[in-house]
């Protein structure tokens, strides 16, 4: 269930790729990998829960916050919100 919901996330942001900006094309790399280490750290846990692993994706991303100017962290957060409200 999280691999067909990693899948989902990741198709979407591949799908934009085309009409993307530079800014866009940064936010879906950065969260392609907060993604799939999530999928992966849920798989060797074993939780096959979708809000966990919406959680714990958020989690990854409110812990790497110092990573980002506020700038990206706004825009990776925004497409954040948008891949979850369309998936």
């Amino acid at each position: 269930m999280i691999i067909e919901f990693e899948e989902q996330l990741l198709e979407l942001i591949d799908a934009r790729i085309e009409a993307a900006s530079d800014d866009e094309l940064f936010a879906g790399g950065y969260l392609r990998g907060h993604i799939s280490l999530s999928a992966a750290a849920c798989e060797e846990e074993g939780v096959n829960d979708i809000e966990q692993f919406k959680a714990r994706i958020q989690h990854s991303l409110d812990v790497a916050r110092s990573e980002l100017t506020p700038a990206d962290r706004t825009i990776v957060n925004d497409l954040w919100l948008e891949l979850v409200n369309n998936v």
